[in-house]
């Protein structure tokens, strides 16, 4: 089963309360509590997508962080590469940090590299903004640590 980690995961979620936000600065601890993520983990992500280019973030007693570009135009790829790294199904695929004890005599070498293309070609082609549509007939009720318990 392929897999994104849960700080992915999560990255999304927090970019999305960020979008909430309509460009408000908002703080690592208002965005744990929008979140229901613990606030170590909302700011070590923060941390990441800020590296990645993907949040501004402003220093000082009334800094925060806001989305750095539209979320049109922010690839999901683009959200998992700030946090994961490269997308590479398996170690010998084209731009992975990994190696692979069998590269030499592998039958299938250089094979994953068609499969590695398409799933980032997907993962480009949705959005932020994809992620985020909204959904008719739902009511949140719970904060998204209640509902993943």
């Amino acid at each position: 089963m392929i897999r994104f980690s849960k700080l992915a995961d999560y990255a999304v979620v927090i970019l999305a309360a960020l979008l909430e936000k309509k460009g408000d600065l908002a703080s690592a601890s208002e965005l744990s509590n929008d979140t229901g993520l613990p606030e170590p983990t909302v700011a070590k992500v923060l941390k990441l997508l800020s590296k990645g280019d993907l949040v501004s973030s402003i220093r000082g007693a009334q800094g925060g962080y806001r989305l750095a570009r539209e979320a049109s135009n922010m690839a999901v790829s683009d959200i998992v590469t700030a946090v994961d790294g490269p997308v590479a199904l398996a170690a010998c695929v084209e731009g992975s940090d990994d190696s692979c004890d069998y590269a030499g005599c592998c039958p299938v070498k250089g094979r994953w590299d068609s499969v590695n293309s398409a799933v980032k070609s997907a993962l480009d082609a949705i959005t932020l903004a994809d992620m985020i549509a909204p959904q008719t007939g739902c009511v949140r009720t719970t904060n998204f640590m209640e509902e993943r318990v």
